[in-house]
């Protein structure tokens, strides 16, 4: 959100350029990698299936769900969900997200620490990011203290959502590159392969983490600004 005249927004440039490039690196991995047809020529369903099962997971459901790139795996309804592009997909960057997803599977089967205390702040982060801003702005606009406090307050949880949320995400990746090696999914020579969709796509959860952790200090900031 926009300020006129407002020089703190300064500090969120380095976070909006690592965005861009994170948005960018993204894209052009998934589009290269998408061109390149695994060996064993199992689609994504296939794989997420197989994957599920060898460990232990028969329990969870494969569905196809609209968008590109929308894969994720909802511990509430226990279903991983594959965007068409990957459902249907027996291309390396398919195998990839599939299993990082399986790997998400995997940690809700385990009781995987950070993703319960993740799964916990959603509701809080859901309120926090969308009123937090609003309430603070309100709160210097008219001189109220304790609005800009409580919008402080709001955003933090969701900056601790990001937070928390790189430890998830890079342990889901470390995940899926061993289930991909030790079940024989993929050959040798694709793993690393596998590995940079993966890395693209955590570099994205860092930029999500450095843009809030910089608004939250651009908030602190302004308030420091404005002490009683």
């Amino acid at each position: 959100m926009l300020y006129p005249y407002d020089p703190t927004f300064l500090l969120l440039i380095p976070a909006i350029i690592l965005a861009l490039y994170a948005q960018f690196k993204v894209q052009s991995t998934y589009a290269r990698m998408s061109e390149i047809r695994s060996v064993k020529g199992l689609t994504g369903a296939q794989i997420g299936r197989k994957l599920l099962d060898n460990n232990n997971l028969s329990n969870i459901g494969v569905e196809q769900i609209a968008g590109n790139l929308t894969d994720n795996y909802d511990p509430r309804d226990k279903i991983l969900h594959l965007s068409q592009g990957v459902y249907n997909s027996d291309s390396i960057a398919a195998v990839g997200i599939v299993a990082h997803e399986v790997g998400h599977a995997v940690q809700d089967s385990k009781a995987y620490v950070p993703l319960k205390i993740r799964s916990g702040l959603v509701p809080a982060a859901n309120v926090g990011s969308q009123l937090a801003i609003p309430l603070f702005f309100i709160g210097l606009i008219f001189s109220s203290p304790m609005l800009m406090d409580v919008g402080i307050i709001a955003f933090s949880i969701a900056v601790a959502f990001t937070i928390i949320t790189l430890p998830v995400e890079f342990n889901a990746s470390h995940r899926a590159i061993s289930l991909l090696s030790k079940g024989g999914y993929v050959e040798q020579d694709e793993v690393p392969l596998a590995k940079k969709v993966l890395d693209a796509a955590a570099l994205t959860y860092v930029a999500a983490t450095a843009m809030a952790v910089l608004n939250l200090v651009r908030l602190l900031a302004l308030r420091g600004e404005r002490r009683d």
